[in-house]
């Protein structure tokens, strides 16, 4: 007996100690049920359209300090939803979709916190430019417009109240205006605009610009030759949109102004040969940028063939800028114009007026007058403007492949190539081209893909406006003290120019902030055949840029959602290879096209607002007149994309077939001024 009672004692303690030690070995993935202290929340007050809530939730002890040590998992609940989440150094972002405005409660354990979150519907985020952009072209008032169209989406994103009508527009300059100016590319933009217009002022006044005007008067004799030689000069300059906006339109001013042509005519010819030559060109500071995006895209879907490959064969479907080149040199050379061009001409012609007179004031022409009058005693001596003007463009060039240079040096040593082929990297670029030799042309379309832009235009506009200084100063034409006057005058000029950028980007940030290319992008999402995207992707792309102001920005938002999105419906519409790969092609081509034509269309565009500077018109102005043609390219650009894609000619027939169409308007629309 008591041997039994013994071995149940022993059986106890046995089982006792079994159930302490499996009660203290710790079991993978359970919720740690260690007392929480308190937890933080961290989020945004307003999601706008399916955009989701995110919840930056951090761990605290009781010292009231981040709780680093834990990384176990723990029960979340979000309005009495539970998520089982794994804490990361004491914090963890959790992503809560909602449909209205409402109040979230956090709990975790015992405590608990709320956060009001507001929904904003997703068709809000199309007002801010929309009002934007109806008022610049009913009022002609650029600057007031912006402001309305930034102010209205502040108080969208804070809410409707009388107390944030103050907020909002305390917001507008403390948040965006300002925000504006931390954007280092956006200083580069100011900077070297105003270096630009430094330049043009004192090449002016020292009598350089009218020696280059005797110059080239063989060329530029007529008022077509002048318009030629302007759209020559347009396509000449292929490398970069800025650099070619500011330099043409500055060049060719005196020589449109000579033959009296209208600066809205001016600024169109500037406008519509820029983008459109950078955007399509081999060897372009937009190369980089498109060859990334397409690169990433190809990645998802497991594409094989090169991002430079697909660009290339992506050029056939190359509608709109391919057009807009075609349809101005039918402008020019038949000198037909119609719409508020027209008008514009007529006026310019029978007047002398170059621009509208109810855009200008006497004080402005003036100091117009007054910037580009040479000084008394100049020479009038070509290459006090040839030498400065050809610096820039050289610099530029060399400041381009400099920078890229070094650039594509530094991603090779990332892709970890060896020390003999860092030292030869010329012939070994395969490294940074998915392991294929690249061609001649490549090499320099990587070089200049990875250029930095910004600090080179920099650059070039510099060094021109030094040789400038010390070209006039070296002949006596003007003093140090009278140079650096009009180099200031020549700041001065631009100033609301700038004013205008500054007002454009704050505004493509009250977009990004609103999701406003989302929305549009949802838009056409769903229940697509293959052979509409082109042309549904082209008036998508084209709507994203005339709402933001910016194609660079919608190619960086379409491209890599519609791309994957373009494969697969092919894939499951059942389409073969080839065409897959031409719908394919197709798309990524009207991303770039439509982005371009877009920002055509927009007031609110960086390239067109300093095409305007460039050409000393009136933003509105020239936007007015712009917008016709652009139209009209466009909508064949759409026919190209919807019905000679479709019946399946070649491309050069499309082309052909397009131009006809082209030469049609401008035949019935167009009239001789």
């Amino acid at each position: 007996m008591r041997h039994k009672k013994t071995t149940f004692t022993i059986c106890k303690i046995l089982t006792l100690s079994i159930c302490l030690i499996l009660l203290n070995i710790p079991i993978s993935n359970a919720t740690n049920t260690q007392e929480i202290n308190a937890f933080s929340v961290k989020t945004k007050d307003y999601v706008v359209g399916n955009e989701k809530v995110s919840l930056e939730i951090h761990l605290l002890n009781a010292e009231g300090l981040l709780q680093t040590e834990n990384q176990d998992s723990l029960q979340v609940q979000v309005n009495q939803k539970s998520y089982g989440v794994r804490f990361q150094n004491g914090s963890v972002i959790l992503e809560i979709p909602i449909e209205r405005s409402q109040e979230i409660t956090i709990q975790i354990q015992e405590k608990s916190q709320k956060v009001a979150i507001r929904h904003i519907p997703g068709w809000l985020s199309l007002l801010p430019p929309l009002v934007a952009i109806v008022m610049a072209l009913i009022f002609r008032e650029v600057i007031v417009s912006l402001f309305t169209g930034i102010f209205l989406g502040v108080l969208i994103i804070k809410g409707f109240s009388w107390i944030n009508l103050g907020k909002a527009l305390l917001a507008v300059a403390d948040t965006y205006l300002l925000g504006a100016f931390y954007d280092t590319g956006h200083l580069s933009i100011i900077l070297f605009t105003s270096l630009i217009g430094g330049l043009v002022t004192v090449i002016s006044k020292n009598g350089g610009m009218t020696g280059v005007v005797k110059l080239l008067s063989p060329l530029a004799n007529s008022v077509r030759n002048t318009q030629l030689v302007t759209w020559l000069m347009g396509v000449a300059i292929f490398f970069d949109d800025y650099a070619n906006t500011l330099i043409v339109g500055n060049t060719m001013r005196p020589f449109s102004d000579r033959f009296k042509i209208s600066r809205e005519k001016l600024a169109y010819i500037v406008d519509s040969t820029s983008a459109p030559v950078a955007s399509i060109a081999f060897v372009t500071t937009w190369i980089g940028a498109e060859l990334g995006y397409i690169k990433e895209a190809a990645l998802q879907i497991g594409l094989k063939e090169g991002a430079y490959s697909i660009f290339l064969n992506s050029l056939q479907y190359s509608y709109y800028p391919i057009f807009a080149l075609i349809f101005m040199f039918l402008i020019i050379y038949t000198q037909r114009d119609f719409g508020a061009m027209f008008r514009a001409e007529k006026r310019a012609r029978e007047t002398g007026e170059l621009n509208a007179p109810s855009t200008k004031h006497s004080k402005d022409e003036n100091l117009e007058s007054d910037n580009f009058t040479p000084v008394s005693n100049a020479p009038f001596r070509w290459f006090n403007a040839f030498i400065p003007i050809t610096l820039v463009v050289l610099v530029t060039m060399i400041g381009l492949i400099y920078t890229g240079w070094e650039t594509t040096v530094q991603q090779m040593a990332e892709a970890n190539a060896t020390e003999e082929q860092l030292q030869d990297a010329w012939n070994h670029l395969s490294v940074v081209n998915e392991g294929e030799d690249p061609s001649l042309v490549r090499k320099v379309g990587i070089l200049l893909g990875n250029a930095d832009s910004y600090i080179t235009l920099i650059w070039g506009s510099f060094v021109g406006l030094v040789v400038a200084i010390l070209l006039t100063i070296s002949q006596k034409i003007m003093n140090l003290r009278q140079t650096m006057e009009t180099m200031a005058s020549g700041f001065n000029s631009i100033l609301p120019a700038i004013l205008i950028l500054l007002f454009a980007w704050a505004l493509t940030k009250v977009n990004a902030d609103l999701q406003t290319a989302n929305y549009l992008k949802n838009l056409i999402q769903g229940g697509i055949s293959p052979t509409w995207l082109p042309t549904i992707v082209f008036i998508l792309a084209g709507f994203v840029a005339f709402a933001t102001g910016s194609s660079w920005g919608t190619m960086a938002i379409l491209y890599p959602l519609i791309l994957p999105t373009t494969w697969e419906t092919c894939q499951a519409a059942g389409i073969n290879p080839v065409e897959a790969h031409e719908i394919f092609y197709h798309v990524a081509a009207t991303v770039l096209a439509g982005a371009v034509f877009g920002d055509h269309c927009s007031p609110i565009s960086d390239t067109t607002i300093m095409s305007s500077l460039a050409s000393g018109t009136n933003h509105i102005e020239h936007v007015r007149t712009q917008l016709p043609y652009a139209l009209s390219v466009g909508f064949v650009s759409v026919f190209a994309s919807l019905i000679l894609f479709n019946i399946g000619l070649p491309f050069y027939i499309n082309f052909l077939i397009g131009g006809g169409i082209l030469y049609l308007i401008v035949r019935f629309l167009g009239k001789k001024v």
